[in-house]
């Protein structure tokens, strides 16, 4: 199985980096005022790491 991208909704402080870094696989939800994924698949490797990096809440991860 491969692996897919993720983001814990609870611990997101909907601060947009990750959207700003690899818009191609996040999105902000206005309403729920989180970052949401919307390619789990995921997309190019080294943006998605990026915004695991960068994440203040360290709430994006990589699942099995």
């Amino acid at each position: 199985m491969a692996r897919r991208v993720v983001i814990d909704r609870e611990a997101c402080i909907g601060c947009q980096s990750c959207v700003e870094l690899c818009p191609e696989v996040f999105a902000f939800d206005a309403d729920a005022e989180k970052a949401e994924v919307i390619k789990p698949e995921g997309g190019p490797e080294d943006c998605i790491e990026e915004a695991i990096a960068t994440c203040p809440v360290e709430c994006i991860s990589w699942e099995e």
